[in-house]
C-alpha cells in the first residue's frame, strides 16, 4: 500500500514516525512523509521519501527549523508578556498554513494513497479531509494525550473544547487508532468511547552490537526536549548542593523562550543530535534521566521516548515517580525514582543508582526487559493494525450528530 504519513514537525529527530515508517517499508509499503520545515539535505531511511512544508505565521514570517547550539537572549518582560499573549494564535496560524502546504504539496506531487497516517492532533483535521477525498483508510496516530498537555501559554478554553469535538468525531471517523501506551488507551476509550484503540509504544529495535555501558556509571545525561513541565528546574537543583555524585548533560531540541530563562546550574546544555548517537552518549554515560511533571494528565498517563531509548542503549534510569512511567520503572525494576520537584530526593536517586551492587543489579534487569520494552513487539502491533487496513478496512462513517 501507498502509505502517506503527515507530522507536523521536522522529521529528522521524530523516532516514532521514522520507526513506524522504516517497519512499514521493510514489510513490503511505500511510504512519503509530510513534515514541517525539514532540515535542508536531511536523508531519510532507505525506502522512505520525505517533503516539507514550511509554517510561516501572520505573526512569525518564514518558516525555517529553530536554530541549535546557542541560547536565545531572553526577552525583556514586555515582549514575553506579549509572546504569552499572542502564542495560541501564532500556533493556529503556523499549523493551518502547514495544513494548506500539505494539501498543495501532495496536490503537485500525485501521490498515490492508499492509506493516510495522521501524527497528533496537528496533523488529524488535513488528514481526514485527505482520507475522505481519497477514499482511502485514516490512521490516526497520536503520541500524547491531547487534551492532556502541558500548556505554557494563556488559557483557551474555547479553543480546548473545539478540539475535543474535532478530535472524538475524527478519532470515530478514523479506521484505526494508534497511540503510545495503555495509560493513554485507556483515557481516549474512556473520553470518547473509542473501541479501536491500538497501542504501539514508543520503543526502540535491538541495537547492533556496541560497546556495554560502562561498570560504574560515569555521568547523568536527560536526552529530549528542553521545556517547561520536564522537571529540568529540579534536576538544576540537584546540581547546586553537593551530594550529586555525577555530571549531568541536559540535550535535546529547546523551547528557546524557556531555556533563555533557564539556569542550568552546573549542568551541560547541549543542542539536539541524531537518534545513533544520542545512543552512544547514553552507553557511555552509564545511566539516564527520565523525568516529567506531575501537573499535566498527559504526562501521568505518558510513556516517554527516554525510558526506552535507555533501555535500548543498555542503561538504567533515574525516573519521576510519576503515574505510568514509575510504573514500568517498579515492573522492570530498571532504574530508581524520586519525588518530582524534590531535589534532595533526586540526588538521593542517583545516589542509590550509582552503588556499585546496586547499579550491577539495575543493569541486569534492564537486560532482562530489552525484549519486552523492545520495537520488535510493537512493531508488531503495528502490522497487525496494517493487515486490517489491507483486508478492507475502509473510512468509518460518522453520524451527522457527530
Amino acid at each position: 500500500m501507498h502509505v502517506l504519513m503527515l507530522v507536523a514537525t521536522p522529521v529528522a529527530t521524530d523516532t516514532r514516525v521514522l520507526r513506524e515508517a522504516g517497519s512499514l517499508v521493510a514489510a513490503g509499503h511505500r511510504v512519503h512523509v509530510v513534515g514541517r520545515s525539514v532540515p535542508e539535505g536531511y536523508e531519510p531511511p532507505e525506502g522512505v521519501t520525505v517533503s516539507s512544508v514550511g509554517t510561516s505565521s501572520v505573526f512569525r514570517p518564514g518558516g525555517g527549523a529553530p536554530p541549535t547550539g546557542r541560547h536565545p537572549r531572553r526577552l525583556p518582560p514586555h515582549l514575553r508578556l506579549a509572546r504569552w499573549a499572542l502564542l495560541p494564535q501564532h500556533r493556529r496560524s503556523a499549523f493551518g498554513r502547514w495544513a494548506e502546504g500539505v494539501r498543495a504539496d501532495v496536490a503537485a506531487r500525485g501521490l498515490p494513497v492508499d492509506v493516510v497516517h495522521a501524527h497528533d492532533f496537528t496533523a488529524l483535521e488535513v488528514g481526514a479531509e485527505l482520507a475522505r477525498e481519497r477514499g482511502a483508510p485514516l490512521v490516526y496516530d497520536t503520541h500524547e494525550l491531547w487534551s492532556g498537555r502541558p500548556r505554557e501559554h494563556r488559557p483557551t478554553p474555547l479553543a480546548d473544547r473545539r478540539e475535543r469535538r474535532v478530535e472524538a468525531r475524527l478519532g470515530r471517523e478514523a479506521t484505526a487508532v494508534i497511540t503510545v501506551g495503555d495509560g493513554v488507551a485507556k483515557a481516549l476509550r474512556d473520553r470518547y468511547g473509542w473501541d479501536h484503540v491500538h497501542v504501539v509504544r514508543n520503543t526502540f529495535p535491538s541495537a547492533a552490537p556496541h560497546p556495554p555501558p560502562p561498570p560504574a556509571p560515569v555521568a547523568l545525561v536527560y536526552a529530549g526536549r528542553l521545556a517547561a513541565y520536564r522537571e529540568l528546574e529540579t534536576v538544576a537543583e540537584a546540581t547546586r548542593a553537593p551530594g550529586l555524585p555525577l555530571p549531568v548533560t541536559l540535550l535535546g531540541p529547546a523551547d528557546d523562550t524557556w531555556l533563555a530563562g533557564f539556569d542550568p546550574g552546573s549542568a551541560t546544555v547541549r543542542p539536539p543530535v541524531g537518534a545513533e548517537e544520542v545512543t552512544d552518549l547514553l552507553t557511555a554515560a552509564g545511566l539516564v534521566l527520565v523525568t516529567h511533571s506531575d501537573r499535566w494528565e498527559n504526562h501521568r498517563l505518558a510513556l516517554p521516548n527516554k525510558l526506552f531509548h535507555a533501555v535500548r542503549a543498555g542503561v538504567p534510569v533515574v525516573a519521576t515517580d510519576v503515574g505510568e512511567l514509575a510504573r514500568t520503572v517498579r515492573a522492570h525494576g530498571i532504574g530508581t525514582l524520586y519525588r518530582p520537584g524534590d531535589a534532595t530526593d533526586l540526588r538521593r536517586a542517583v545516589a542509590e543508582a550509582t552503588d556499585p551492587v546496586r547499579y550491577a543489579e539495575l543493569r541486569a534487569r534492564v537486560d532482562a526487559a530489552s525484549a519486552q520494552l523492545g520495537w520488535e513487539r510493537d512493531e508488531r502491533a503495528l502490522l497487525e493494525v496494517y493487515d486490517g487496513l489491507g483486508r478492507g478496512g475502509g473510512p468509518r462513517a460518522v453520524p451527522e450528530s457527530g
